[in-house]
């Protein structure tokens, strides 16, 4: 199957990648050495689509493909993996709100979220339930025009900055008992707790734990039907494993090719290292298994592209693309020596943020699992 880029995509990447050099790149070890991020970025990319690019045109889009989506998420996990998880966090809930918002939710958050000028999350996963979505305990329970939402919510990405952001909770009232559905909880107008959580990856990323104890919400918080969470969050779990998957990719090129400038140009018992077998030997494996999960990435685009479910697909580039990438860093380390564990280089810094790639939108375990299960038409997990 060929996944040679086009003119227009060629194009594309081209500019992404003059700007991510010239406006981004030097940003980010001040950032990343501060744990902050620099939101204007976004406002700045939403010209080339990293804004709900992927949406029909009509809902506020560009009507992008996946493949190019993929290309484009790749540049990003190039330039800085936390770049790419901001972007992809920014473009949850606002392709939720495109798809079942109501025209005064979409006017309020969706428009300005397109724009650059919000600051969003999307709270899932908390203390007792990650893998497992069914099994959250977050409830909301209507009390008279206001929904009452009790309960916690743990690893929630952009969390610590966020003004907005979108909660999965499970719902009573008199015409839902106990079903998912998903609420716009606003921290300008509804305050509750967040915290700060300390990780090794992403660390510009703002992750945080959220208390909500019995915060109000207006019943025109709701977004989307009542009770039809889970379904609509499971069909966001394919092409968010791309966005993974492909940031994955790029950051293992970054990875690759900062190895091949340093072999080559570093000296010892009198000639470059690039000339000894072993070092040679790094280097075909690291492109070997680089080219390898782009082409998985890539056909689980396609998929997406083609109207099928994906779901063998994503899951196994999500899987491969991600263990292969802390894998090219951890031999980017091997090359490097002494010099990879530096702080100011970049190789540290993508050697622990590639190990984190591989748990969001389903750990390796639960990827196999899910593969297993289609492929066998028998379920490991129940």
């Amino acid at each position: 199957m060929d996944f040679q880029l086009d003119d227009d995509q060629t194009e594309l990447r081209a500019a992404i990648r003059r700007f991510l050099t010239t406006e981004v790149a030097p940003l980010v070890e001040q950032h990343e050495r501060a744990q902050t991020f620099p939101f204007d970025v976004l406002g700045k990319l939403a010209p080339f689509g990293y804004l709900g690019g992927y949406l029909p045109e009509d809902e506020g889009g560009l009507g992008i493909s996946r493949v190019t989506w993929a290309m484009m998420m790749e540049e990003l996990g190039y330039c800085w993996p936390s770049l790419r998880t901001m972007v992809s966090i920014s473009n949850g809930p606002a392709e939720r709100l495109a798809q079942v918002g109501t025209r005064a939710q979409r006017d309020r958050y969706l428009a300005p979220l397109l724009r650059g000028e919000e600051k969003v999350f999307t709270a899932i996963t908390e203390p007792d339930s990650g893998s497992d979505v069914s099994s959250i305990t977050t409830k909301a329970e209507l009390q008279g025009d206001e929904w009452v939402l009790t309960g916690q919510k743990l690893w929630i990405t952009g969390g610590l900055f966020a003004d907005w952001g979108t909660v999965l909770a499970r719902t009573f009232s008199p015409t839902c008992d106990g079903a998912l559905s998903t609420f716009i909880v606003d921290r300008r107008d509804t305050p509750f707790s967040v915290s700060k959580v300390e990780t090794m990856v992403l660390q510009s990323t703002g992750t945080s734990e959220m208390a909500f104890d019995g915060v109000r919400l207006p019943k025109e918080n709701l977004l989307g039907p009542e009770g039809s969470a889970l379904k609509g969050t499971l069909a966001f779990i394919g092409p968010a494993r791309i966005n993974v998957a492909m940031g994955a990719v790029g950051a293992a090129q970054r990875a690759y090719e900062l190895s091949l400038d340093y072999a080559k140009n570093r000296q010892q018992f009198g000639r470059p290292i690039a000339s000894f077998q072993l070092i040679q030997q790094h280097i075909v494996g690291m492109r070997m298994k680089i080219d390898a999960a782009r082409a998985l990435c890539y056909a689980a685009a396609a998929a997406l592209d083609r109207g099928e479910s994906g779901r063998v697909e994503t899951s196994i580039a999500k899987l491969y693309a991600t263990q292969a990438a802390h894998e090219v860093a951890d031999a980017a380390m091997a090359v490097h020596g002494g010099l990879g564990y530096a702080t100011e280089y970049p190789i540290e810094r993508l050697f622990r943020d590639t190990r984190g790639g591989s748990i969001p939108e389903g750990t390796p375990e639960i990827q196999t699992l899910i593969i297993g299960r289609e492929l066998l038409g028998i379920s490991a997990i129940r």
